[in-house]
């Protein structure tokens, strides 16, 4: 180690680097959230307790704790641990990494832990190289990434892996970490002397979409950037500042409050009364707000099918597909996807149709209550399907326009219509069509 390097690691002990590092937990106890992977009866926490950890992969996005638990496990294991960054890690590093491994198992025993932080930045051939010495247990694999592991890491690591995701932190999660940084005295901010007030605290959790390091970087700059009161001495973190220290300013957007459910409700009936202004304004103060894009994107999905239906099929799609994409995107690039989708479904000829079939059909099933299937209609592939009547079925593709007249309805509601087509978009094509097959029988 020369004179450099004895430096930087004495500043980092005097407390230089960043407080979101400073603050990572040394012990299971000490970690907050990720309870449906490190509860005390889930397995992940059981085997690094018992230090019989194998190969796994840590996904999960931004500041939830994949690089955190890797310095738990090297806290807890007996193992060598070593550490890669895939960003900056070349074919000779691994190389070495694996030469010291052999070394240590043959003349000490002692197996060797690898995190991989960023593992899909491994090329090919980088990741199909680690894979013999994953697969003969010369290396245990920690893989650390935000990608989803299925489309960017080697299938046959993947095979040889355990997978967790790691979900953003709650809210509560952010809070108890915000509250953790202003007052520990060792290694969070709490020599400082300041405060931080609920509001703030809210903020700043709302803010940090799930993300710990995003919140604690706003109370380390906003500690280290503010004056003490003159009066009490004390460096007070309150919303202002807590605003000016994440760069967005508050806006009236309470999510449990009846604020949320006013711009969620202004925001469907947009789409619903074909304003895309509307709609995408609405949009940018729910994103503005930290409003959970998967949220979002469900609104808009049913929006699709409540308020589109059939006079636009592609609506739900268009929807679904936003749905899917924003989970594997996340923000900034979410709220693109989202525009996308609600300014099609606001643009999107209209219909209820659907809304109107499914709940009066529903009603018809509370009214009429147990009605009989007609009996050519039945399953008729079963032993003895005949001698109960199951004939008679007219197969709508023998004839022409493949439709034929037939009693499809229960004969007690016979003369029943429950899906009406309106004669916008799409729903005017299906109600001519109904009305030209009909005409020419």
């Amino acid at each position: 180690m020369d004179l450099f390097d004895y430096m930087r690691e004495t500043n980092m002990k005097k407390g230089e680097s960043p407080l979101a590092k400073r603050l990572r937990p040394t012990s299971l106890d000490e970690v907050v959230g990720q309870e449906h992977i490190l509860g005390k009866d889930k397995l992940l926490y059981r085997v690094i307790q018992a230090d019989k950890l194998s190969s796994i992969i840590l996904y999960g996005p931004p500041g939830t704790g994949k690089t955190t638990l890797a310095m738990v496990i090297a806290n807890t294991t007996s193992a060598v641990f070593k550490e890669l960054n895939a960003t900056t890690a070349g074919k000779k590093d691994i190389e070495a990494v694996v030469k010291e491994s052999k070394d240590n198992l043959g003349m000490y025993g002692k197996k060797t832990i690898l995190f991989v932080d960023e593992i899909h930045r491994f090329n090919k051939a980088q990741q199909d190289y680690l894979l013999p010495f994953v697969e003969d247990g010369t290396v245990i694999l920690i893989g650390a990434t935000t990608e989803n592991p299925y489309f960017e890491v080697n299938s046959a690591l993947i095979s040889r892996s355990s997978i967790f995701q790691l979900k953003p932190l709650s809210k509560e999660n952010i809070k108890t970490l915000i509250r953790r940084a202003v007052t520990d005295t060792e290694k969070g901010m709490g020599s400082y002397d300041a405060e931080i007030t609920e509001e703030a605290v809210d903020f700043l959790a709302d803010m940090s979409e799930g993300d710990a390091r995003h919140a604690l970087n706003a109370v380390e700059l906003g500690i280290l950037s503010t004056e003490r009161n003159p009066e009490t001495g004390k460096i007070v973190i309150d919303l202002p500042v807590a605003e000016e220290c994440i760069q967005r300013r508050s806006i009236r957007y309470d999510k449990d409050g009846d604020n949320h459910y006013d711009i969620i409700s202004a925001f469907i009936k947009s789409m619903r009364g074909s304003d895309p202004d509307a709609a995408v304004y609405y949009l940018a103060k729910m994103l503005y707000a930290g409003e959970s894009v998967t949220f979002i994107a469900r609104r808009i999905m049913i929006c699709a099918s409540e308020d589109v239906g059939n006079a636009d099929p592609q609506a739900i799609q268009v929807a679904t597909a936003c749905a899917q994409a924003v989970e594997r995107v996340g923000m900034p690039e979410a709220q693109i996807i989202l525009a996308q989708a609600a300014t099609y479904v606001a643009c999107a000829p209209k219909s209820n149709a659907v809304v109107n079939a499914i709940f009066d059909a529903m009603q018809a099933v509370k009214e009429v209550g147990n009605c009989q299937v007609p009996v050519y209609l039945r399953d008729a592939h079963y032993s003895g399907a005949e001698k109960l009547g199951n004939v008679g079925y007219k197969y709508a593709h023998d004839y022409e326009n493949h439709y034929v007249e037939q009693q499809y309805l229960p004969d007690q509601l016979v003369g029943r219509t429950f899906y009406k087509p309106g004669n916008l978009g799409y729903e005017k094509r299906i109600q001519d069509w109904f009305h030209l097959i009909k005409k020419e029988k």
